[in-house]
C-alpha cells in the first residue's frame, strides 16, 4: 500500500490551515492513509471538541471509496456503507467534508474537515 509521506501531509495539512484561519473558521482538519490510518491532524482555537473525530471519520470515508465524502452521503444508509460503517466502530462518516487525496492514479490517502 502507498499512501502519503508526512511531508506530502503536513504540506495538505499546511494549506488546510492557512485556508481555516484566512476563513476564520473554527474547525479540525484530519489527513489519513488509504487505510484511514490518521496520519496528522489539527483542531484551530474555538474549535468542538468533536471536531477532530468527524474529520478523521469523514476522510476514512473518502479514503475507502476513492471518491469525495459527499457524493456518499445519499448512499450511507445502503447495507455496505452500514456494514463498513459498524466495522470501523463507528469512525467512518459518508458525509461532505472530505476529499481523496491521488499520486497519479493511486489512492494515497484522504484529507477530512468538520467545523
Amino acid at each position: 500500500m502507498t499512501a502519503l509521506t508526512l511531508t506530502e501531509s503536513e504540506q495538505i495539512l499546511a494549506a488546510a490551515k492557512a485556508k481555516v484561519l484566512e476563513m476564520g473558521a473554527k474547525m479540525s482538519v484530519s489527513v489519513v492513509d488509504p487505510r484511514g490510518d490518521l496520519l496528522t491532524m489539527f483542531r484551530t482555537d474555538g474549535a468542538s471538541w468533536r471536531t477532530p473525530p468527524i474529520s478523521r471519520a469523514k476522510a476514512v470515508a473518502a479514503a475507502c471509496f476513492g471518491r469525495p465524502s459527499g457524493e456518499l452521503t445519499e448512499n450511507a444508509q445502503a447495507p455496505v456503507f452500514r456494514g463498513l460503517m459498524a466495522m470501523e466502530g463507528g469512525h467512518m462518516i459518508p458525509g461532505q467534508g472530505a476529499l481523496p487525496a491521488y499520486r497519479g492514479s493511486e489512492l494515497v490517502g484522504a484529507v477530512g474537515g468538520s467545523g
